[in-house]
């Protein structure tokens, strides 16, 4: 994980990374890459993964809003901190799908339960999943993952990159994947909760065109479910 700091303010680069050490201390796991910018520029010449961003919009040059948005296009799966003063660039930020809005003056409690929640989406977003078909296995991001359906005895994963007939059961994609991202909608549909489009009292509809049955009596908990996992990318 590399986590980036992009403000002009020296305080609040200071505050943040301190905030940050405190934060992995606290979970008892070493502090990841910190690697801090004072202008827009700087940080789009990085080269670097980019993992989590905390990022000023009132900066000189280039503003945040250009600079989140553009690194958005180069990686959409950047987890990304608004930190400012001004409550107006709220909707401009929502735009390009930031993680979280936070203000300055930053409050440690509040900071320590949003970056629970951003190396969560982090950790979810890395796992890498096996998928055994009678020909060969193909590890994939679990985010890649789209559904797993059963037809019989027959169970495909359904991903971003093509569809495999799994050798194994529905009960195994139930134990494997993460429990948070996926839920099983129906006897014969596991689903991932990011690639959910809209849905109603009987199908859910995905990405790439596939959609899944929703069983009646799970509606609500399903509903429940996909509000929770949008309230924790917001």
């Amino acid at each position: 994980m590399r986590i980036l700091i992009c403000d002009d303010d020296a305080l609040i680069i200071e505050q943040l990374q301190q905030y940050i050490r405190n934060f992995f201390e606290h979970i008892s796991v070493k502090c990841p890459e910190l690697v801090c910018f004072s202008d827009g520029e700087s940080l789009l010449a990085d080269k670097g993964e980019k993992d989590i961003l905390f990022l000023d919009i009132e900066m000189p040059g280039m503003n945040g809003i250009y600079v989140g948005k553009e690194l958005k296009k180069k990686n959409d799966k950047i987890i990304i901190f608004i930190v400012t003063s001004y409550s107006e660039y709220l909707d401009d930020a929502m735009r390009f799908h930031v993680f979280r809005y936070l203000s300055k003056p930053l409050d440690k409690q509040r900071f320590f339960r949003n970056m629970k929640d951003a190396v969560n989406l982090y950790n979810t977003m890395t796992v890498k999943i096996p998928v055994e078909t009678k020909q060969s296995v193909h590890t994939l991001p679990a985010s890649s993952v789209i559904a797993v359906e059963a037809q019989g005895r027959k169970v495909t994963v359904h991903t971003t990159l093509c569809d495999f007939e799994s050798i194994h059961n529905m009960q195994y994609w139930l134990e494997r994947l993460p429990k948070n991202r996926f839920f099983q909608t129906h006897r014969s549909f596991i689903i991932n909760l990011e690639h959910v489009t809209d849905f109603d009292h009987n199908l859910v509809h995905m990405s790439d065109h596939q959609s899944a049955y929703l069983t009646k009596r799970k509606y609500s908990a399903f509903k429940e479910a996909y509000l929770l996992y949008l309230e924790s990318t917001r």
